[in-house]
């Protein structure tokens, strides 16, 4: 990709804040940081993820979508209220833009699950969530429901960052964790839809980077019904920590050395039983196993995870400051927001992990136990 005559080799700017006492801050900082990235994108795509917003509505799913038509949305609405019990819907309130005047319409639904669509899920919500957004993206042409966690949303748009938090008005919100990304697209279009993050229940990631393993990746989903229908890469990494932390219930050490795991040169460095481990690990899910240069940040309700590809072909730096940890691409994105006491930069595979204080997982679900420390989780 080229700005000019200028080749930037890295392009794509993520940023992630957390407090870890779970206290809620305004989403100006995250925007003031993702901001001082602008030249890393180039207004094809930004966004946000933000935690802990609703807490008048934190028990219900949050339905973030976009519509192409009022037509496509009275379609919608019918198969929502056929399969929800919907506490409340509003369009999400936004600042007007000449910037985005080509938005599609955006509103959001508060809803529960009725008892009678969970039946064919054993009452398993979270499933039927799922299995409802994939149906709903791969098939309602005109609709795209790009959130639906609880307490959480995402917001995103074509255009710059700090120009989409601006228009979603995020300066009035608070939240305790906040993800952030500035779009450079190299090999798909700049679109609503496939601007970052990419979420899933309560999961959303933002990445900067190339997943080259996209097709292995995808096919390999396929076979647990994942439908990849965004044109975009970094939708595998969303659908494979939720098939490999929610599903399978992995810890999420065992989850990042799945995505990211040491080189086999390495192996031998490694005592009998985590190699053997490892080794297993890479055989069951071989499919699943993410190559190509990235820098991530995983975000859910309980916390955040940021992870770099093995060989670190992606820039990420960390940062903590009493309660709460900074995460970003660049080193000036964290000090425009903090002057934090630690501040390092992670290896290749090595983990950062921000959990909210008293939290033993990042699943929210709570079947992945990452009990200790994670250091440098990929070797």
């Amino acid at each position: 990709m080229r700005e000019g005559q200028i080749r930037i080799p890295s392009g794509c700017a993520i940023s992630g804040i957390i407090n870890r006492r779970g206290h809620g801050f305004s989403g100006s900082a995250i925007i003031n940081s993702i901001a001082l990235m602008h030249e890393r994108s180039n207004g094809m795509g930004g966004g946000f993820a933000a935690y802990g917003i609703y807490p008048g509505y934190a028990e219900y799913y949050a339905l973030h979508i976009f519509f192409e038509s009022e037509s496509v949305k009275a379609e919608m609405e019918k198969n929502l209220y056929a399969s929800f019990q919907i506490h409340l819907a509003e369009e999400i309130p936004t600042r007007k833009s000449r910037k985005f005047k080509d938005a599609p319409i955006i509103w959001r639904y508060f809803a529960t699950p009725l008892p009678a669509a969970l039946e064919r899920y054993d009452g398993d919500e979270e499933e039927f969530m799922a299995r409802f957004v994939l149906r709903v993206n791969s098939t309602l042409r005109g609709a795209y429901i790009f959130s639906s966690g609880k307490n959480m949303g995402a917001f995103k748009a074509v255009g710059y960052p700090e120009d989409v938090g601006e228009f979603y008005r995020l300066d009035e919100y608070k939240g305790y964790l906040w993800t952030a990304h500035g779009r450079f697209p190299t090999n798909t279009p700049g679109w609503w839809g496939g601007a970052h993050p990419f979420a899933l229940l309560d999961w959303s990631v933002v990445h900067n980077g190339e997943i080259s393993s996209y097709d292995a990746n995808r096919r390999y989903l396929e076979m647990f019904d994942y439908v990849c229908s965004l044109q975009t890469d970094t939708e595998v990494i969303t659908y494979l920590f939720d098939l490999l932390l929610r599903k399978h219930g992995l810890s999420l050490r065992d989850a990042i050395l799945v995505v990211a795991p040491p080189l086999w040169s390495r192996l031998e460095e490694l005592e009998k039983n985590e190699r053997e481990r490892i080794q297993n690990l890479r055989i069951v899910y071989a499919g699943a196993l993410l190559n190509g240069p990235f820098s991530i940040i995983l975000a859910t309700g309980n916390g955040l995870l940021a992870l770099n590809d093995r060989l670190k072909l992606r820039s990420l730096v960390a940062a903590e400051d009493n309660e709460y940890l900074y995460v970003a691409s660049e080193e000036a994105a964290i000090r425009v927001v903090a002057n934090p006491q630690k501040l390092w930069f992670p290896a290749g595979g090595e983990a950062v992990l921000g959990l909210l204080y008293g939290k033993e997982s990042l699943y929210t679900g709570g079947r992945c136990f990452d009990g200790g420390k994670l250091e440098n989780a990929g070797i």
